[in-house]
């Protein structure tokens, strides 16, 4: 039996919720368990109710996506948020992550992104909807303060053993992945930290000291 994807939906338009119950219900793994027409609904039901991902409006009344996403995961940690914007910009975008959402989806790409996005987030990945992922990493890069901060943990860690002289296939018989995700991790981590050689990344981690 699968294991359903257990989701509150927090808009405050009904007929939005609507439109989402919708394209959701139409899905075998996922299941909607609440509904919520404002923030502070949206952190009663989601401690009441522990849903694995909170589908939420950023523009709530009352108290806002980014403050309820706060108390969301104050209350339940093992909640996922995911927030929907009209917003490209990616100042809002930040201040959601900051707050621990997990996702960021536009929602003039609903109809394509949003089971995608809910199934990205249940499991624990990041989703950011593609029109703004590219802005949204510049204006990372902007304001992060060490270059690490850039990675994700297992980026890190394939950056650890690139470092330490370890080929693709050792890595990625060590984290029990193929060699092309190892390849894959290799090439993003390269254009995160803006480095174009074996030798540049080995003297990078010695800077940050990850190696002698």
């Amino acid at each position: 039996m699968i294991r359903k994807i257990r989701i509150l939906l927090a808009d405050d338009h009904a007929m939005v919720r609507k439109g989402f119950r919708l394209i959701l219900s139409q899905e075998d793994d996922i299941e909607i368990v609440g509904e919520a027409g404002s923030g502070l609904e949206a952190i009663q039901l989601a401690a009441q109710l522990a849903p694995d991902v909170v589908i939420l409006d950023i523009a709530m009344p009352g108290i806002n996506g980014v403050e309820a996403t706060r108390l969301i995961l104050r209350d339940c940690p093992d909640c996922r948020v995911l927030i929907l914007s009209m917003h490209k910009d990616p100042v809002y975008v930040r201040e959601t992550l900051r707050a621990g959402a997990k996702g960021y989806l536009l929602k003039d790409g609903i109809d394509g992104d949003l089971v995608r996005a809910v199934r990205a987030v249940a499991s624990g990945e990041g989703f950011l909807s593609p029109s703004i992922s590219g802005t949204v990493l510049q204006d990372y890069q902007r304001h992060v303060t060490d270059p690490l901060d850039l990675l994700t943990s297992r980026e890190r860690e394939v950056l650890q053993y690139l470092a330490e002289g370890k080929v693709a296939k050792e890595i990625a018989a060590a984290l029990d992945v193929s060699v092309y995700t190892v390849d894959a991790h290799r090439s993003r981590i390269m254009k995160k930290l803006q480095l174009h050689s074996s030798g540049e990344l080995v003297r990078f981690a010695m800077r940050k000291g990850l190696i002698d």
